[in-house]
Order: C-alpha cells, then structure tokens, then sequence
C-alpha cells in the first residue's frame, strides 16, 4: 500500500508542477494582453486560482509524506523518545479524524456544485465542481498517507519519508 501510494504522490507532484507552471503562463499572457495590447481576459484570474488550489491540495498526502508540514519540534528535542513516538502517533490521529471530516465537507461540496450546477459569479463562470473536486481528492489522499501512517506506527513499524526516484 505504501509503495501504491508513493507511485501515487509522485504522479501528482508531477502534475502539480505542470499546473504550477501552466499558471505562471496563464498570469503572464494575462499581463503581457492587457499591458501591450490593452485587451482585457476575464477567465485568467479563476483559471489560476482552481490550478493552484488543485496543485496546493493534491499535493498535500506528498508532503505528509515526507513530514514536510509546518510543525513545532521545540517540544521533541525535550522529550523522552518513547514518549515523542506517542506524542507523534497522538498528532497522527488527530490530524486523520481532522482529514476524514475536512474530505467528507469536501466531498459534500463536490456533489451540491455537481449536481446542482454551481458557476463562479464571473463572466468566465466556470464550474465549481472543478476545484472543489480537487479539494476532496487532494484531502482524501492527505488522509489515506495519515490512515496509513498511524497503521505503521501502532504496527511498531517506522514510518518512512518519500521516495524522490
């Protein structure tokens, strides 16, 4: 499962960087149209915005991956190794029942913009199942690298970074 996920993580990495790089195109075509050509673009703003909502969600389980979220470590340096291995296996937990809600709402929002049809209030009016949908999946992977972290950690295994191959 772990190596699933991995193969998994790198491939979004990869597409998360292409969308990264596709907004920085996006956002210059946009500069370069209205300041040499005086033409104004409507669809630049949003389409920026759902490429980097989906870059900066999907790529959330990679990060966690590697223990790359923001943490406060003041209080590992002081503690007893057995003890810190419970405090991160407690911070796991947490942080799992926390991504099961945030996906379940993620979700939620994904079905009502869906099926009721939601647009952005622009002119470009693109759908809201778009980043909403990138939101849940991004949240759903975030919280099967915790479920499986915990699984390693109370199984007495040790939990491992990502792989950069």
């Amino acid at each position: 499962m772990a190596r699933v996920l991995d193969w998994v993580n790198q491939q979004v990495l990869r597409l998360s960087m292409l969308a990264l790089l596709l907004t920085s195109c996006v956002l210059t075509y946009s500069v370069a149209t209205r300041y040499f050509l005086k033409i104004s673009t409507d669809w630049q703003d949003e389409a920026s915005v759902f490429l980097l909502v989906g870059a900066t969600f999907m790529c959330t389980a990679y990060v966690q991956a590697g223990r790359g979220h923001v943490g406060i470590e003041a209080l590992a340096s002081l503690l007893p190794a057995a003890v810190n291995r419970v405090r991160l296996l407690l911070v796991d937990v947490v942080s799992t029942l926390f991504c099961v809600f945030f996906s379940w709402k993620s979700w939620t929002l994904f079905h009502e913009a869906w099926s009721e049809g939601q647009t952005t209030s622009s002119s470009f009016a693109p759908p809201l199942w778009i980043p909403y949908s990138l939101m849940a999946l991004g949240m759903s992977l975030l919280t099967v690298q915790l479920l499986l972290q915990v699984m390693v950690r109370v199984s007495g295994g040790e939990v491992r970074g990502v792989s950069h191959g």
